[in-house]
């Protein structure tokens, strides 16, 4: 293996190792226990998800504990912000307005965790354990000056370390972090799950179709994330011969799943909030609309799904625009056989692109939600879910081709020198 993809990898665990260290430094002022407690009693509704997306950093009251939402949040803004006004989206284009849309994200991410984080302390305020202990430990003005710093500052360390795994090391920075947040707890999980078993209140059984239900999912998984419709391209003879010692791509791949796992984190992002703060409700009415929005009942992962079929067409809308594609093909001399170059070209690939995405956002449903019925009447934890199997598969996947890549262009760059 090459020394420089060795050292890419060891710079990505190194980044996730401390992400992993972050993750047990907690907000000075709070009593850990309390909030644990609260946390383990909270473990089945949209706590218990958030704690999970976290990778267990919010039962500690971690300075990490918002994780990386913000920026995924302030990012999704963002984008939504330059599909609509022209001016930002050509900004995104330009490589100097590039650094100015990526600082204007890091400044939203700013202001979206302060909001969080003094939410957070406020909302503290009135928790208590078992045996009446406070949660906050200190004068409450206080507190709420000392947790928006330390939110604000793990937050931005977060999105550092995700930019620097993504220009330094290998694959995305960002879904490695959700990935190592989700695969940490993985273990805990397991070991729950073995003394389940060992005293009884688990069937031996139901931990077989848990692994079985997991293996299916993978497998879906894998297959779908790498199904693509490819699209045959003809080039001119002039330019053949123009680019005749270049490799010319004759067919555009378009990806079955074109939003990849944004759609389920969104939409899981989205729903767990309500259910947190109607919580704190002793209104009957209110904690009737809560029961609804509990991760367990059907309505909540009926409106998940609804959510990722939105998310995925509105995501795939952003990240494949087909007029430029079509202006690039007919730039290099390039068109679809039997497809007029320009607009007509434009059109066509807006429908495949269109049908693919209805396939792949049924199946980002289907994989996020059924999974979870199964598993939920066995008992599980989230870990088990469709939701994080999806995020955990998907986001291996990606690593290894960003490898695989790695590996080719090593290969190419030893040919290109010894002159073959």
């Amino acid at each position: 293996m090459n020394k420089t993809l060795i050292n890419k990898i060891l710079i990505t665990l190194g980044f996730l190792f401390a992400y992993r260290v972050l993750a047990y430094v907690p907000v000075p002022g709070v009593n850990i226990d309390v909030i644990k407690e609260f946390f383990t009693s909270n473990s089945s509704n949209a706590l218990g998800m958030f704690n999970m997306f976290s990778g267990g950093a919010a039962e500690r009251l971690s300075i990490i504990s918002l994780g990386i939402m913000p920026y995924i949040t302030a990012s999704i803004i963002m984008e939504l912000l330059a599909a609509t006004f022209p001016n930002l989206g050509k900004m995104k284009k330009e490589r100097d307005g590039m650094q100015k849309y990526m600082q204007i994200i890091r400044y939203a991410t700013i202001v979206i965790t302060i909001v969080q984080a003094i939410g957070v302390s406020i909302g503290l305020q009135s928790l208590t354990g078992r045996g009446g202990e406070q949660a906050i430990m200190i004068d409450a003005n206080l507190f709420i000056a000392i947790s928006c710093i330390s939110m604000m500052t793990g937050t931005m360390l977060l999105m550092w370390i995700g930019e620097q795994i993504t220009q330094r090391g290998i694959g995305n920075g960002i879904s490695l972090i959700i990935f190592a947040g989700i695969v940490s707890g993985i273990p805990s999980a397991i070991g729950g799950t073995i003394n389940l078993v060992n005293t009884g209140e688990m069937n031996f059984l139901v931990v077989i179709g848990i692994a079985l239900v997991i293996l299916i999912t993978v497998g879906i998984v894998i297959f779908v994330e790498m199904g693509e419709r490819r699209i045959p391209i003809s080039y001119s003879r002039k330019t053949v011969m123009e680019n005749q010692n270049k490799r010319i791509m004759n067919y555009i791949p378009i990806k079955v799943n074109l939003s990849g796992v944004i759609p389920p984190i969104f939409a899981s992002a989205i729903l767990m909030f309500p259910g947190t703060i109607l919580q704190a409700s002793t209104n009957e009415f209110i904690l009737a609309i809560n029961d609804f929005l509990n991760p367990n009942s059907y309505f909540f992962n009926f409106l998940t799904f609804l959510f990722i079929l939105f998310f995925a067409y509105f995501y795939a809308s952003i990240t494949f625009n087909a007029k430029d594609i079509s202006e690039n093909l007919k730039r290099q001399g390039g068109f679809i056989p039997g497809v007029r170059p320009g607009e007509s070209t434009a059109s066509y690939l807006n429908e495949v692109a269109s049908r693919l995405t209805l396939t792949g956002s049924i199946y980002l449903g289907l994989i996020s939600t059924l999974p979870w019925i199964l598993v939920k009447f066995m008992g599980v934890p989230f870990y088990f879910g469709g939701t994080s199997v999806l995020i955990v598969v998907s986001v291996a996947l990606d690593t290894m081709r960003k490898i695989e890549a790695q590996i080719y262009m090593n290969k190419y760059q030893t040919l290109s020198a010894v002159g073959l």
